[in-house]
């Protein structure tokens, strides 16, 4: 299996490469930029692992919720792509994404490193910074997949989400702190706070008790190579491609330029009475 998969549903922007043996990824952090950064590192990652575009068997792309223009960009890119060469798409969202890549990165950790879990279950609130003051947010309780076992507690469950319990919302900082003081991840356990809206509210964050924020610099953004991993174990699992027109982006609400349009119109007086 030969996957593509296409990330700019946050500031970063990249593309990865998996295949039986090799996996290769570029990203970067594009700004604004995903449009003029994202189809070079599609042609890095193929030019890379040693391939022509002819020789993909599925695209993954991250369908949000995430940035407006980014999600547009990244989604229309996926789809071309699987259009013109006669495949099909993985779509995945990306708080399951973020989820991925703490246990990912916890629990790659090493022996000795502060950030490797051990121990009992654990839960992950990965955010996406929405704009606005707002954030999309997500839980994710790793004990809901049945599992103590202590690899499955360092690896996290094949797919996130298996054990998503709550989500995706738009909610404030404010709101989604109260709630992550109300959670209690169990003796020895982590609440782990991922993702570049946890890195923009930290100070609201730090309110919220047993909140681990440890990583949440270190998986600021859903990474092209972890929907790159995810997207194929669900395909080895049995998921099955969807065709490119059936994949539509996981806005959540309207682009900000239809927000700020709207708030600038004046309201439309109502009729005369008769």
């Amino acid at each position: 299996m030969n996957l593509l998969a296409v990330e700019s549903a946050t500031n970063l922007v990249g593309a990865a490469v998996v295949t039986g043996d090799r996996a290769v990824e570029r990203s970067h952090q594009g700004g604004r930029r995903h449009a003029e950064s994202l189809i070079p590192a599609v042609e890095e990652v193929l030019a890379l692992a040693g391939l022509a575009a002819a020789d993909l068997d599925a695209v993954a792309v991250d369908v949000g919720p995430g940035l407006f223009t980014g999600l547009r960009v990244g989604v229309a890119t996926a789809k071309a792509l699987a259009q013109g060469l006669g495949i099909g798409v993985v779509p995945v969202g990306s708080l399951d994404i973020l989820a991925a890549g703490a246990w990912e990165v916890a629990g790659g950790a090493g022996a000795d490193d502060p950030d490797r879990l051990d121990g009992p279950p654990t839960t992950v609130v990965p955010m996406v910074d929405a704009r606005r003051g707002e954030v999309f947010a997500a839980r994710y309780d790793l004990g809901s997949d049945g599992g103590s076992n202590d690899a499955t507690v360092a690896t996290g469950p094949a797919d996130p989400a298996d054990v998503r319990s709550s989500g995706p919302e738009l909610l404030t900082p404010g709101a989604l702190a109260a709630r992550l003081a109300g959670i209690e991840p169990g003796p020895g356990g982590r609440l782990l706070v991922v993702g570049d809206g946890a890195v923009r509210y930290l100070d609201v964050l730090m309110t919220a008790g047993m909140a681990d924020l440890t990583l949440a610099e270190r998986v600021s953004s859903p990474s092209p190579l972890t929907l790159a991993r995810l997207a194929a174990r669900r395909l080895a699992a049995g998921a099955t491609p969807v065709a490119p027109g059936e994949v539509v982006p996981d806005y959540r609400r309207e682009a900000d330029a239809r927000i700020n349009w709207e708030q600038r119109t004046p309201p439309t007086p109502a009729p005369p009475a008769p």
